[in-house]
């Protein structure tokens, strides 16, 4: 199994670097492969909607979107860690994940997905719960640890020193992967879930 670990943070071993190496630590225990790869100090721009990646399968802009899919797809588990800039993640960040999750059209049903944030004091809670909605838009179950997934620090490697922020790193990420491990044997006993037909409807029709 295998889980690919999105660094959105400008600072390529600052904060965000250290909850996710915390987690990185776990799933090397528990015997699952992870991958940190930093897209927060990359030019990367956002979603404008030309929606050219339905004929192309995949975006018109090709850069670090294009060539991270192919791990997305193959991954079971995917962590997404960002700033905390005005209550918000990181633009980069967003920018990546929009066309990241619209550009690319295979099932995501049954992959893990966690969301990690780390601030100096506030706008926590509002960018976890921002982050989140990736996954819950298609079919993605949210690991949860025993709090939500944050760390505080403002200068670089501060956030080590937060004792119970990377306690809940470490919990989160066992937790994410007895939810991987039990996802694997239900979707070998059972398969996936049925899916209808996709009902689209338009306010203004």
């Amino acid at each position: 199994m295998k889980v690919l670990m999105i660094n959105g943070s400008p600072h390529k071993e600052g904060n965000t670097y250290a909850a996710l190496k915390e987690m990185a630590k776990i799933f090397a225990e528990e015997g699952i492969e992870s991958e940190i790869i930093q897209v927060g100090n990359k030019p990367i721009r956002g979603c404008i909607g030309c929606r050219a990646c339905a004929e192309k399968g995949r975006c018109v802009f090709d850069d670090c979107v294009n060539e991270i899919a192919p791990k997305f797809e193959a991954c079971d588990g995917l962590v997404i860690g960002s700033p905390v800039y005005y209550a918000s993640a990181n633009g980069t960040m967003i920018s990546f994940l929009d066309r990241l999750f619209f550009s690319t059209s295979f099932d995501k049903t049954m992959k893990v997905g966690a969301s990690v944030v780390a601030a100096r004091r506030g706008g926590l809670s509002a960018t976890f719960d921002e982050m989140n909605k990736y996954f819950t838009i298609c079919g993605m179950p949210v690991a949860s640890g025993q709090y939500w997934n944050s760390v505080h620090g403002r200068e670089i490697g501060e956030a080590v020193q937060d004792a119970e922020g990377m306690q809940g790193m470490r919990t989160l990420a066992r937790n994410m992967a007895f939810l991987m491990r039990a996802i694997k044997l239900g979707k070998e006993q059972y398969g996936l879930p049925k899916k209808e037909p996709f009902e689209r409807t338009d306010f203004i029709r």
